[in-house]
């Protein structure tokens, strides 16, 4: 297996891990703005950090209400303890730093101080931020998936325009034409009609260029290329017609054959253009679902579903593990008298009772987030995990249709 390959499981899980970190900080609240958020950069020392908090901790003095000058005090004393464990600068790309008496229910708080280092960009720079929430804005930019590319799919009916933002698809803008058909009306002469055919032609492209132009162009620094998508000759008479701005002519990166005009045809042009976009991870994606299908209709090399996915997992035999960014489920362990069996549930519920196979009684032996579970199995067979989107329909189905799990397998087990 290549070194990529290799790497890509440390670095999904490391993914997963800082997203789910940022979750459980959303779900925080403060009774008035008492949650203190610091971001500090690699390169800013920890002792000018300090004396920033000691003079907040000073200002906070002068807070009206008793109880949040209480909280954002407590938070800031946390927060210059932490600060301790560091020498003279924060580690590589910086650290961020949560801390603040959080709701509990029943009209209760709690103190919660959350540090997160060396995130997976650097943080560009200070910040102190004092809320009712926790600021995670920043770490969430962190998690977007890369690259940006223009989409344009049109004929002469209909016209949309969009992004690829990494995973995700996104439909713009649209438009409809007014050309006409090829068969004239009556009392027109052929040549007439001919003409204003090509000017109806010609007023919609450069509409559709105007779209183009509004959303890009702006963007074009950010922008990886643009893609095109149509029959022909609609597509060749857009791009060789110099209808688009210059500057996002030069960007253009192929042209691609697509039936459809309407938004669908926007994923219908990035799955057409996979070889340009190789490199993304939507395509790539896409082209581990299709292997799962494939397999999944034709032979045994696949599996899904938590419990046939972890007996292959155990016996060593699955490749790739196939996991959706958007399950949230934990795994409950019970001891049946020796023998463990699970059970998977919503994140948000309780710990159900569970009915052992041989009737004996259920003993929780551990709950834990079933990503985690399988990936700790995984690690150890030596097997690739891979994160799904769902912002494709075979992504969805992984987590709609087949519980958020599956793998594709080295070779057949009948499980």
């Amino acid at each position: 297996m290549s070194t990529d390959a290799d790497e890509q499981p440390s670095e999904d899980r490391r993914k997963y891990e800082f997203r789910k970190v940022i979750e459980e900080l959303q779900e925080y609240e403060g009774s008035g703005t008492q949650l203190v958020t610091i971001y500090i950069p690699d390169d800013k020392q920890i002792s000018s950090v300090v004396s920033h908090v000691i003079q907040e901790h000073s200002e906070a003095a002068n807070i009206k209400s008793k109880q949040t000058r209480t909280n954002v005090q407590d938070a800031l004393t946390s927060i210059k303890d932490r600060l301790r464990y560091y020498d003279t600068y924060p580690p590589e790309n910086g650290i961020v730093i949560f801390s603040g008496a959080v709701d509990s229910g029943g009209g209760q708080t709690e103190m919660v101080t959350r540090v997160l280092e060396s995130p997976s960009e650097p943080i560009q720079s200070f910040r102190y931020h004092c809320d009712s929430d926790f600021l995670t804005e920043p770490l969430e930019n962190m998690l977007l998936d890369k690259g940006l590319f223009g989409l344009i799919v049109l004929d002469r009916r209909e016209a949309n325009v969009g992004w690829l933002k990494g995973k995700r698809v996104e439909a713009v803008k649209s438009a409809s034409s007014l050309v006409p058909g090829k068969q004239r009306k009556g009392g027109q002469s052929a040549q007439r009609f001919a003409r204003l055919r090509l000017e109806a032609i010609d007023n919609f492209y450069q509409e559709v260029a105007e779209m183009a132009n509004d959303l890009m162009v702006a963007k074009r620094h950010d922008l990886d290329g643009i893609l095109v998508g149509g029959p022909s000759p609609t597509k060749d008479e857009f791009i060789d017609g110099d209808y688009l701005h210059h500057e996002l002519q030069d960007m253009v990166l192929g042209k691609f054959d697509v039936a459809y005009t309407d938004e669908s045809g926007l994923n219908d042009l990035v799955d057409s253009a996979s070889e340009v976009l190789s490199d993304q991870e939507v395509v790539k994606d896409k082209k581990q679902m299709e292997e799962f299908f494939e397999k999944l209709h034709v032979g045994n090399e696949s599996t899904y579903g938590f419990e046939p996915t972890r007996k292959n997992l155990v016996m060593g035999s699955v490749d790739r593990l196939l996991i959706s960014e958007d399950l949230r489920s934990d795994v409950v362990v019970y001891d049946c008298e020796g023998t463990e069996e699970y059970e998977v549930v919503d994140r948000r519920h309780d710990t159900p009772d569970h009915e052992c196979a041989d009737g004996s009684e259920a003993e929780v032996v551990e709950r834990e987030d079933v990503i985690d579970h399988l990936i700790n199995i995984a690690e150890q067979r030596g097997t690739e995990v891979k994160f799904i989107s769902t912002d494709f329909e075979k992504g969805e189905q992984l987590l709609d249709a087949f519980g958020g799990v599956a793998g594709i397998l080295r070779y057949s087990t009948g499980v």
